[in-house]
């Protein structure tokens, strides 16, 4: 089944956190897969580097620097989905069956990789659990 990157594994890939070492083989080990990602990821990128800017966790040319890595992997290496009215409300229906307090971010995430037929890959644990429960297709990275 095809990858569906979370935003969670896009972060660790491009700036250095804790798990970013294991995310990095996880990856290598790929080497040919398309990976898709959604235009929620995409949001969700750019928050998440100038949450971590706010917090003083990286600098300005670090959050630069990842952005214009990201960029660079939107224009050919990763497959961008949209993201449609349907997922929406199959994110609200998961997000209502959820016994995890799934947030509604998450639960978009896990609409989009449901619905494209794709395995939802994440570094969040809560999230991968959540999906499990759910009867997503996840794997838990790192």
């Amino acid at each position: 089944m095809r990858p569906y990157l979370d935003t969670s594994l896009v972060v660790s890939a491009l700036v250095h956190e804790e798990a970013s070492d294991a995310v990095h083989d996880w990856l290598a080990s790929r080497s040919g897969v398309r990976f898709a990602i959604s235009d929620w990821v995409v949001a969700e990128f750019a928050a998440a580097l100038s949450r971590k800017r706010a917090l003083h966790e990286i600098s300005t040319a670090l959050r630069e620097e990842a952005q214009f890595q990201f960029d660079s992997l939107l224009d050919g290496e990763f497959d961008v989905l949209p993201v449609t009215r349907e997922e929406f409300r199959v994110a609200a229906s998961l997000a209502g069956r959820s016994l995890q307090g799934l947030r509604a971010g998450d639960a978009l995430h896990l609409a989009i990789a449901k619905t494209n037929t794709l395995m939802l890959c994440t570094r969040d644990i809560k999230l991968a659990a959540a999906g499990i429960d759910l009867g997503c297709s996840m794997q838990l990275i790192g």
